[in-house]
């Protein structure tokens, strides 16, 4: 560091380092090329940069310093002293003599030259003239620069790097490659100009654009002319040191210059405003202590007062006041105080360091003085406060506790309503005993309700009393206190009346119990003794029905029986009455009001006597009904006897002759005149028993009116002797009509007794049953037996079914032997035909198929002819004339084979 030292500021000293860069310049006689090229451009740009202030400029650095006068003069320029006067002879002598009056002038300020010469340079030598301007560049431009104790190159490097430390895509550690992206040069620029260059947009890899940005701006703002060219930068593989070094002396020189010119204003500005602002400083405390100690002079006396207001309204208003003076009117004036102290402190701090004398505040407004004013106002604030808070507790105490009085004197009161009425009720004299239950409970309840409401009335007293020692501040405490008075008053009486209507319910219940168990003696006794009675009633009138002597016994002897036990109920009764007297003995002796009957039991003793007055008057009734009865079956039987003896004779009577009848008309003894003979004289002799059956209906008579419906000595009913004799008379004379149709039949078809004979037993072997007709199979089995064809084939089926409709028109499903006769005479016999009959009509018509109304009265009777007019169809053939009748279709009706 001493050796750096002794280079700044005695050049003489300075050999060492010279020859150190000569040697340097030695090894770079084998320039290469490029770095030829930037310094050829920078050294010629940097020459130019101070020979523009002598008005002139060099075009070619080999060429045009040969005669030695813009060497002389370039020296003149950067060094700012005179040089010996050059030749001005165009002859190698004089410009040798030039190039050595420079040579000889940077050599006397302490820079050896060694390997250069005048002639080399005379002579156009392009290495010896760069390093000859690089060495006055060295001397000139970089030599002097000092930064950190550190001088020429090294000095240059720390000052770059310093400067661009902010910077962090910048890195500087040499006077090459660390150029190359160009962000260096920006970074100077931006650091001392930042308006200049947006450095934000600049990128790492876009060197070409970051140093073009540098070299214009630079060259337009800074007055530095372009010394390099940014290709041949970016193309070099290592810049050119000495280039570099050059261009980035000029960017130092350029800002430490106008930095000098700056610091000399700025220290001028920098005092003046110092002053200024002390000044100002100084007004502003003296004006804002004035308003402060005015603002608290007005204050403390509204702190001070003390008179209490009467309402707690007012109270709170005071208490807003208050907070509004501590929210909104106080911390603009702690604020004030805060920044006057600071004020203060800061200007005493500011004259202390610009050496002035310290500031003295006028009288009384010092911040001692105002500090012992803010003291006292914090003082009178605080006492303001506190007394504030305790009225507004003391008020807010009184009227919750007033409120809280009136709250619970209303609770209470409300509580209390109606209890002295109730407590007065006389509701347990017309009690009954679960009333008085109910009403103990409830009235034990009421008594945990008083003893639970003692607190409330104590509290109310309590309040009362504390209000009432608040009576000269507190406006309603005369009539709280009469209000307390009443309650407590109220309260007493209370107690009193619980206790009277406690003993009285007691009391009451006692009485009620003694006679509520009478009262469930006599309804367990009473009542089954009046189920006995109301049975023994029930019994004594049923209405009973006997139809035997030996059932009336049996009724007589259990009524004996009955009045047996009469006299051991009549000593129940005597019991129970007497229960029921000592009830009414104790009603009467503690004056019970009876609130209604016993519980148990709707029975009462006029009820028990009236039924067994009822009871002993309805005996001798039972005796008498029961006397009667007996005498009424006796006659009854007799009836039944008499009945009886008749029914058995005539039953047997009337069954044997229906038997009898049967026979005749079956076994067919003798011809049917025979038949008709005998039966006749059956049905004589059945008319003739006729009386009889007319006497059997007058004893029948007699037992219907004495209403017996029983008969246990015979089996025969009238109804069963009615239906008897009326199918005995159908019988005979149904049997008698059969014959004659059977003589009718027989005479109209011709039928032989013989023949008529067969039917009957062909019919009767058939009739299993004997029941007078032939059911459909048993017919078909006989029609068989007869030769009939109706086998099971389907013509069979069609003759059978044809026979059917003959024999059994309405479809009954049976066969009389009527119509069995009927049918088998008209099948053996030779009878009239529909043909027959319609062949006749034909021949009355003259061969016509129609026959007129006249020539009907013409060949019949009169009324026969009628008969067929009326019953004659218009005839509608082809040939029909008007009053043609159908005789076709009226033949076919007669017979039965269309409607007529």
């Amino acid at each position: 560091m001493d050796h750096h030292h002794q280079q700044q500021h005695h050049y003489d000293g300075g050999e060492n380092d010279y020859r150190q860069q000569e040697d340097d310049w030695d090894r770079d006689l084998l320039l290469d090329p490029a770095w030829e090229k930037q310094q050829r451009k920078t050294f010629t740009a940097w020459c130019n940069s101070h020979l523009r202030k002598a008005g002139t400029q060099i075009e070619n650095i080999e060429e045009d310093f040969r005669d030695g006068l813009k060497l002389m003069l370039l020296l003149e320029v950067i060094s700012g002293e005179r040089l010996a006067k050059p030749e001005r002879g165009k002859m190698r002598v004089h410009k040798i003599s030039n190039v050595n009056k420079a040579l000889n002038f940077i050599a006397s300020k302490g820079v050896k030259l060694v390997s250069i010469g005048a002639e080399e340079i005379v002579d156009g030598n392009a290495k010896m003239t760069l390093g000859m301007i690089w060495t006055i560049i060295l001397r000139f431009a970089i030599q002097d620069i000092s930064v950190e104790e550190t001088s020429a190159k090294e000095g240059l490097l720390l000052w770059c790097q310093r400067k661009t430390a902010p910077y962090k895509n910048v890195n500087i550690q040499n006077f090459h490659i660390s150029w190359k992206d160009g962000l260096g040069f920006c970074a100077l620029i931006h650091r001392h100009r930042p308006e200049l260059i947006d450095y934000g947009k600049l990128r790492k890899d876009d060197p070409m654009t970051n140093l073009n940005t540098a070299f214009d701006v630079a060259e337009k703002y800074l007055d530095i002319p372009k010394m390099l060219d940014a290709e041949d930068i970016v193309s070099t593989l290592r810049p050119d040191e000495k280039a570099i070094m050059t261009y980035v002396s000029c960017y130092y020189h350029a800002f430490s210059g106008k930095q000098k010119a700056e610091t000399a204003a700025n220290r001028i500005c920098k005092v003046l405003a110092v002053n200024q602002e002390n000044e100002q400083l100084m007004e502003d405390y003296e004006k804002l202590a004035s308003d402060l100690l005015e603002w608290i002079r007005r204050t403390i006396p509204w702190l001070e007062n003390r008179v209490p207001e009467n309402t707690m309204q007012a109270m709170q208003q005071k208490l807003e006041d208050f907070r509004d003076y501590r929210r909104l009117h106080k911390p603009p004036k702690v604020q004030e105080k805060c920044q006057l102290e600071i004020n203060f402190n800061t200007l005493q701090t500011k004259l202390r360091l610009s050496n002035r004398p310290a500031f003295m505040p006028s009288e009384g407004k010092m911040v001692s003085d105002i500090s012992n004013a803010w003291g006292s106002l914090e003082g009178a604030e605080k006492g303001y406060e506190e007394w504030l808070l305790n009225e507004i507790r003391r008020l807010e105490r009184l009227d919750h506790l007033a409120e809280k009085f009136r709250q619970k004197a209303a609770i209470h009161e409300a509580w209390t309503d109606g209890k002295e009425e109730m407590l007065q009720q006389k509701d347990y004299e017309t009690a009954s005993l679960s009333d008085i239950k109910a009403l103990l409970k409830k009235h034990e309840a009421f008594e945990s309700d008083l003893a639970a409401h003692q607190d409330r009335v104590e509290q109310i007293a309590a309040i009362a009393q504390e209000l009432k020692s608040n009576i000269s501040s507190y406006y309603d405490s005369p009539s709280v206190n009469a209000r307390c008075q009443q309650i407590c008053d109220q309260w007493d009486s209370l107690g009193v009346l619980t206790q009277k209507r406690s003993e009285a319910l007691q009391r009451t219940e006692k009485l009620l119990e003694t006679i509520d168990q009478l009262y469930l003696e006599f309804a367990k006794r009473a009542a089954p003794f009046n189920n006995w009675m109301e049975g023994a009633m029930e019994d004594l009138q049923d209405t009973f029905i006997v139809h035997t002597i030996e059932e009336i016994q049996g009724l007589s002897t259990a009524h004996e029986q009955f009045k047996a036990t009469l006299p051991e109920a009549d000593k129940e009764r005597q019991a129970i009455l007497g229960i029921h007297n000592e009830i009414a003995k104790i009603v009467q002796t503690y004056h019970v009001n009876m609130a209604g009957t016993n519980p148990y039991t709707t029975i009462n003793p006029q009820e028990i006597n009236a039924k067994w007055d009822k009871v002993r008057q309805l005996v001798p009734q039972r005796d008498q009904a029961l006397i009667e009865e007996h005498a009424r079956q006796q006659n009854n039987e007799r009836l039944r006897r008499q009945f009886a003896n008749q029914a058995n004779v005539i039953g047997p009577w009337i069954q044997t002759k229906m038997e009898e009848i049967g026979r005749i008309s079956i076994e067919m003894h003798g011809t049917l005149e025979d038949q008709l003979t005998h039966l006749r004289q059956y049905e004589k002799s059945i008319v003739n028993y006729k009386p009889k059956i007319d006497q059997l209906e007058g004893d029948h008579q007699l037992i219907q009116e004495a209403l017996i419906f029983d008969n246990k000595h015979t089996n025969y009913t009238m109804e069963h002797i009615r239906v008897g004799w009326e199918q005995l008379l159908t019988t005979i004379a149904r049997t008698i009509n059969e014959i004659e149709n059977q003589v009718l039949t027989r005479d109209a078809k011709g039928i032989s007794q013989e023949q008529m004979n067969e039917f009957r037993a062909s019919f009767n072997h058939f009739d299993r049953d004997h029941s007078g007709t032939l059911g459909t199979e048993e017919f078909k089995a006989c029609l068989i037996s007869l030769g009939f064809d109706i086998g099971n084939d389907a013509q069979g089926e069609a003759e059978f079914a044809r026979i059917m409709s003959i024999v059994d028109p309405n479809r009954l499903g049976v066969i009389t032997f009527q119509a069995f006769i009927d049918f088998m005479s008209r099948e053996t016999a030779d009878t009239d035909t529909a043909d027959q009959v319609m062949a006749s009509f034909k021949v009355l018509a003259g061969d016509k198929n129609y026959i007129l109304a006249d020539e009907l009265r013409r060949e019949l009777p009169a009324d026969q002819a009628e008969y067929c007019i009326a019953r004659m169809t218009p005839y509608t053939g082809p040939d029909a004339i008007p009053g043609a009748l159908d005789y076709m279709s009226f033949s076919t009706a007669l017979y039965g084979e269309s409607d007529l």
